[in-house]
């Protein structure tokens, strides 16, 4: 359970240190609920991200993180992320969705 509570305040800490990006802690089970909104109404290389599931998409198109879009549990301006891998993946993850998010106009 220590490895999981790493996992969780590692990803934490880096996506709330991403602009615009706001993720509070999960009270239970092994998932991340990161608020991003403050992207939607901007685009990647002509394509719109209006709602978080153009936000799942683009980034298991772009960046290659699949993620789940948080309309499916009630909340269109999150998407949902898992901390139940590596260390490893999680790090290799967060990187890509930072350099994503950093490339939308």
């Amino acid at each position: 359970m220590v490895e999981f509570v790493k996992r969780r305040d590692y990803m934490l800490e880096r996506l709330n240190a991403i602009p615009g990006v706001t993720c509070p802690k999960p009270g239970g089970a092994f998932y991340l609920y990161p608020n991003v909104s403050s992207y939607f109404g901007k685009v990647y290389q002509g394509t719109p991200v209006n709602n978080a599931t153009d936000m799942a998409n683009l980034l298991l198109e772009v960046a290659e993180v699949a993620v789940v879009p948080g309309i499916a549990f009630g909340g269109d301006d999150f998407i949902r992320l898992s901390y139940a891998t590596s260390m490893e993946n999680i790090k290799e993850g967060i990187d890509r969705i930072e350099k994503f998010l950093s490339e939308l106009a």
